[in-house]
């Protein structure tokens, strides 16, 4: 449950963050709030389980990063764990995660997105991974991004 500041704090955090040096700040101050009590009040939705986290959701394309893969990792089980931490802290992954895998026509159980100015880039950026996993892997595969989608965050019906 939440209550009606709670409730503002999410409207007004549902269309980004402000680009300035000190966006927590500028939101509190919005609120009329000090930004020790919008990051308490933060903390407490995250800990009640009402948002899960505040991330920046960068489009890639506008960066100049037109070649986006998903690197797919067939890797020892009960290494899976432990790998995927050490890819999961590569500057280039931007999100790395386990997935159960689906057998007999899917191995892959380690999951890693790269992105890259061009194929070649991400390539390179898989080698680099490929060298990390070393003998804990059996096969890889990479599937490129052929469009992008629009990310958006929590988002609150309209009261009424």
């Amino acid at each position: 449950m939440i209550d009606a500041k709670d409730r503002e704090i999410i409207e007004v955090l549902q269309s980004g963050l402000p680009l300035v040096p000190e966006p927590f700040a500028q939101v509190a101050e919005t609120l009329g709030l000090d930004e020790d009590t919008l990051m308490y009040r933060l903390a407490d939705m995250k800990s009640r389980g009402v948002i899960r986290r505040i991330a920046a959701a960068p489009n890639h394309f506008k960066l100049g990063m037109t070649s986006n893969g998903m690197t797919v990792w067939d890797v020892e089980d009960d290494r899976v764990a432990e790998l995927g931490a050490q890819i999961g802290a590569l500057p280039f992954v931007t999100h790395c995660y386990e997935r159960p895998r689906a057998l007999p026509d899917w191995p892959y159980n380690l999951f890693a997105m790269v992105h890259g100015s061009d194929g070649q880039e991400v390539e390179e950026k898989r080698a680099e991974i490929s060298v990390i996993l070393g003998d804990a892997y059996r096969a890889n595969d990479i599937l490129y991004s052929t469009r992008i989608l629009k990310k958006t965050g929590l988002r609150l019906k309209k009261k009424g």
